[in-house]
């Protein structure tokens, strides 16, 4: 079973890379690239590594995708119009891969109902968690201050490159009183 997950979640993860590459359309191609984070997050589950798929989907199935459609509509991309017939490929293309994740999720389930027990993971292999966060609390405890006072400094230089007024002509916008000059 545990071959056939791993060979939708391959097949899913190649698909939508290559629709990311192939598509036109920023914001599908943006999409794509959201739906392959979650399969790979998918295949990070089967592995067993449960923390590496949280983070798969905070950080850049969350952060990273709303930086890639952040910057899309502030380059304000035409669209165009030659591409309206993906919708129809889409269509077709979804609807079988659609049934597909179905059979395998339901195939999955029944297998988890006949043999409890072997879908079962060990109570010490789930404490990948705990080990991750208490050496990134305590040992390297410096580096990941550093690395969020990095990224502060990076999102305020995102924000006063992506708004060139902010902080010029500011006493404009301050009420004067009448009769002053």
């Amino acid at each position: 079973m545990a071959y056939v997950f791993f060979g939708y979640f391959a097949g899913m993860i190649t698909l939508t890379s290559i629709l990311v590459v192939v598509l036109r359309n920023p914001v599908y191609s943006t999409l794509s690239l959201l739906v392959m984070f979650f399969h790979v997050a998918g295949l990070y589950i089967t592995l067993h590594a449960e923390f590496l798929a949280a983070v798969q989907i905070i950080v850049y199935a969350g952060a990273i995708v709303v930086l890639y459609l952040f910057v899309v509509m502030l380059l304000n991309v035409n669209r165009d119009d030659r591409y309206h017939s993906q919708s129809r490929i889409a269509v077709f293309v979804s609807v079988p891969l659609s049934i597909e994740f179905l059979v395998l999720l339901s195939g999955g389930m029944g297998a988890a109902r006949r043999d409890p027990a072997a879908m079962a993971v060990d109570a010490q292999t789930s404490d990948n968690t705990l080990t991750i966060g208490q050496a990134l609390y305590s040992t390297y405890l410096f580096p990941f201050e550093v690395a969020s006072l990095i990224l502060l400094a990076a999102m305020v230089g995102a924000i006063l490159l992506a708004k060139p007024h902010i902080g010029k002509n500011e006493d404009k916008d301050i009420p004067q009183a009448p009769g002053a000059q």
